[in-house]
């Protein structure tokens, strides 16, 4: 028989790691393949897991954001997308977007709105676009869960060498009743592979030739 104070100390060390698992926020690599990292990290306050993919690519600022621009073919290369649709463009450089994700039976289909605002510094030319929750903007659509913590951002910056490091983050609730172990469980198949197809299709002809008036390159 295991003695009291033995049992009593093992339900302490095991409380100090796992509060200190929860504590810390830092990002750990989780896939490193085909020029993509793939990263996790806690997130305060939630119990989802933050994500994020990291690539370089041979190509301009215009390039990316002409296709990151382009939300009708979001359905053919973003990692599990059914519809992508404009809801309101704002301005060249905001716009409310709706977009779903299709999850396999049993569990229900998802959709989200954003609000998307894209920025660029002047000086070190690196742009950002940004996308934040509004769960409420249209009503609940019938068939789908609406997530309603939900944020990401694409973060382009250019190098020295001609280059562009890319880095996609996101972190989301897909609400429902999905535990959020089960969800972390699998965090890394939709970055990578949003990040793959991403670096295929930005090399199509009609992205190298764009031009985004509102980027500087």
């Amino acid at each position: 028989m295991i003695p009291k104070y033995k049992i009593s100390l093992f339900l302490l060390l095991a409380a100090f790691l796992s509060a200190f698992s929860q504590s810390d926020n830092s990002w750990h690599l989780k896939k490193s393949e085909g020029g993509i990292l793939v990263y996790t990290r806690n997130s305060p306050g939630s119990d989802f897991k933050e994500l994020k993919s990291v690539c370089t690519l041979k190509t301009s600022l215009s390039s990316i954001v002409a296709l990151l621009n382009d939300w009708d073919t979001y359905p053919q290369w973003v990692y599990k997308c059914g519809k992508s649709t404009t809801l309101k463009k704002i301005s060249e450089s905001e716009l409310v977007h709706y977009q779903t994700v299709v999850a396999p039976w049993p569990v229900d289909s998802r959709d989200f709105v954003v609000n998307v605002r894209l920025s660029q510094d002047p000086v070190s030319k690196v742009v950002k676009i940004v996308s934040t929750c509004k769960p409420d903007y249209i009503p609940k659509v019938a068939g789908y869960v609406r997530i309603t913590e939900f944020s990401a951002s694409w973060t382009l910056v250019p190098q020295k060498d001609g280059t562009v490091e890319v880095i996609y983050q996101l972190l989301v609730n897909p609400g429902g009743y999905v535990p959020a172990w089960l969800v972390n469980l699998a965090v890394v198949d939709g970055p990578y592979e949003t990040t793959l197809n991403f670096k295929q299709w930005v090399m199509k002809e009609k992205y190298q030739k764009a031009v985004v008036p509102l980027i500087k390159n």
